[in-house]
């Protein structure tokens, strides 16, 4: 269900006016998750009807242009992320897709029906056994791997996401997802927000203290990807 809606947003799809609605379900349960009390205390929020987001939507025809699908995880709702879509598409506003990667067929069907017109993919460790710390649970690695090849397949418009968080992410680990990026579009390096941290530990770690490493970050990720860009930064 969605629970959280922001109206109007200038930062969550660069260079586009949107509305991003927020799911209130994750398969993942990521330590340094800002939207941590959403996944596990879903009933302190209201869920937000279509009905709301379309005569929000309609209010802001002409400024808006298009809706954002966050969380959570999105394509945890399966049914309701396609009905969805194409009620937005039927507004005339474009679709990004905010995901975690770990469901690369459902990726692959809403492309396939044109229902989403941009993807921004989180990475957010090396592909080996640290991706189950980050993401907070054991995961399967192989459909963080297949979604990234369908992405970098072109055949929608896409960036990966990988949120610097100190403990897991370091020069070494740059290089690591570097090497599976190579060549992608377009790869955002993001500022780790300590405030709101799912685990306790993560609240105390640095956050834009770690700024200066961002862009030594951003010159490795630029090895294997020419478009690198640093997200959050100030």
């Amino acid at each position: 269900m969605i629970r959280a809606i922001i109206k109007t947003s200038l930062i969550d799809w660069d260079g586009k006016i949107t509305t991003v609605l927020f799911y209130d379900k994750c398969n993942f349960m990521c330590p340094f998750c800002q939207n941590w009390d959403l996944i596990l205390n879903p009933e302190k929020y209201p869920v937000i009807e279509w009905h709301q987001i379309a005569q929000n939507l309609k209010k802001r025809k002409g400024w808006v242009d298009g809706v954002v699908l966050s969380g959570g995880e999105p394509l945890v709702y399966k049914k309701d992320v396609f009905e969805l879509c194409q009620k937005v598409k039927d507004l005339g506003l474009a679709v990004k897709l905010d995901t975690n990667g770990a469901y690369p067929e459902i990726i692959q069907e809403l492309i396939n029906k044109k229902l989403i017109d941009y993807v921004a993919m989180d990475v957010k460790a090396p592909l080996d056994e640290r991706y189950n710390i980050a993401a907070g649970k054991k995961i399967n690695i192989d459909n963080i791997k297949r979604s990234i090849e369908k992405l970098m397949s072109n055949q929608v418009e896409y960036e990966f996401r990988t949120t610097c968080v100190p403990g897991i992410i370091d020069e070494n680990t740059v290089h690591a997802i570097g090497k599976v990026l190579k060549g992608a579009k377009k790869w955002a390096l993001q500022v780790f927000v300590p405030d709101n941290a799912y685990k306790e530990e993560y609240r105390k770690k640095l956050g834009t203290d770690y700024i200066p490493s961002l862009e030594k970050f951003q010159t490795i990720a630029k090895k294997y990807v020419s478009n690198v860009i640093l997200r959050g930064k100030t």
